[in-house]
């Protein structure tokens, strides 16, 4: 049986990807920047952060959202031993490989930008985010492949009948509340490497596989109701907006933080669900890119920051020269050499017809033999 192609859902990962490299741009502008280990511009651009704070309390979430919905999908056609091998491939060795050999060349960029002895150390850097994955994988597996064998019983009508109402998904935010009372997090949005970041991705990878795990019934509530979650959304970042100068509460952040989410899911499941041969081909680029992005973005920072311009300029070239070099690296180094290709997630060879494979939605952050690699030859 084909699986239902879920374009809506690649679209979102692309989009969270691309807005994570200019959300990584920004930070590079306001006086803090060094502190979490980025090149700093002389020049503040402070007003730039104002957006920002509205993005970063659902971009990492939303990313781990779709992971754990795709676990789903994984393991319709693989048992548990053929799903660790799987994750371990295009999951584990990136992480790896990442760790080793891509995260130190911009700390070696950091270096030479403040005129520090260069050194080198494995660090996992931006690449936390694929190992709390893999960690999900193992630790959630028993349950899912528990709750799978028991598509038809009492969990799944439970799940489907509160997904009906408007108020059901957002009684997760309840479980999110709960973490951020318990862990207590200096800062909402401080995911990278901590606590917090850790269960608070846990949940949402697991809910995001229930999600899909409880049917159709959640799709069809967050479409009816999408003007809902966004309108409560906005409402409570005007609150922390305004009232807490962007640093609420954690347990409201945690509330607005899903209400985003949802409200993203409503909106893409109604215009995104549609493909095309942009997506086919950014969707196969999106993994290895975030990969190597940092490297990119400090390379573009050494070469534009001591230019004498506007500050709003060297913001807009270092995007420009960030995309254009993942680009690059992506097309005609990534994609074409053999060798590389498993080390940033991507299959070696697929010899199988474009009607003998079925697609599926991102599996833990990557795509599943989809059409962007049977399209391969096509696009080139």
């Amino acid at each position: 049986m084909r699986a239902e192609r879920r374009h809506d859902i690649d679209w979102l990962r692309v989009i969270a990807i691309g807005l994570l490299l200019i959300y990584h741009i920004a930070i590079i502008f306001q006086p803090w920047a060094m502190f979490i280990g980025f090149i700093k511009s002389d020049e503040s651009l402070q007003s730039l952060w104002k957006p920002m704070t509205m993005l970063n309390v659902w971009r990492i979430p939303l990313l781990f959202y779709v992971s754990g919905m795709g676990l789903y999908f994984a393991m319709r056609k693989r048992n548990w031993k053929q799903l660790l091998l799987d994750r371990t491939k295009r999951i584990l060795l990136p992480f790896a490989f990442g760790i080793v050999a891509i995260v130190p060349l911009h700390m070696f960029i950091f270096q030479k930008y403040y005129n520090l002895p260069l050194s080198y150390y494995p660090h996992q850097g931006h690449l936390w985010f694929l190992g709390n994955i893999f960690v999900y994988v193992i630790l959630l597996l028993p349950l899912c492949y528990y709750l799978k064998k028991n598509e038809d019983g009492l969990i799944k009508r439970a799940l489907s009948t509160i997904m009906s109402h408007p108020g059901g998904p957002l009684l997760i935010s309840l479980f999110f509340v709960i973490e951020v009372l318990l862990v207590r997090p200096q800062l909402f949005s401080l995911y990278a490497q901590t606590w917090h970041g850790f269960f608070n991705g846990l949940l949402a990878f697991f809910f995001g596989f229930l999600l899909v795990y409880s049917g159709k019934t959640f799709w069809q509530t967050v479409l009816k109701w999408r003007w809902l979650y966004v309108g409560v959304a906005i409402v409570l970042y005007g609150i922390r907006f305004i009232v807490f100068a962007t640093e609420a509460p954690s347990y409201l952040t945690a509330i607005e933080s899903n209400c985003w989410i949802l409200a993203v899911f409503g909106f893409g499941y109604k215009y995104l669900n549609k493909p095309s041969k942009t997506l086919t081909y950014l969707s196969q680029a999106a993994y290895p890119v975030y990969i190597i992005h940092m490297f990119a973005l400090y390379a573009g920072a050494l070469f534009i920051l001591p230019l004498e311009i506007a500050p709003v300029l060297q913001f807009i070239g270092i995007i420009m020269f960030t995309f254009t070099m993942c680009y690059f690296i992506y097309e005609f180094i990534i994609r074409r050499i053999r060798i590389l290709r498993p080390l940033f997630g991507m299959t070696v060879k697929n010899s199988r017809k474009p009607s003998q494979i079925t697609n599926e939605i991102p599996q833990e952050f990557i795509l599943e033999n989809s059409s962007s690699e049977f399209s391969e030859d096509l696009i080139k």
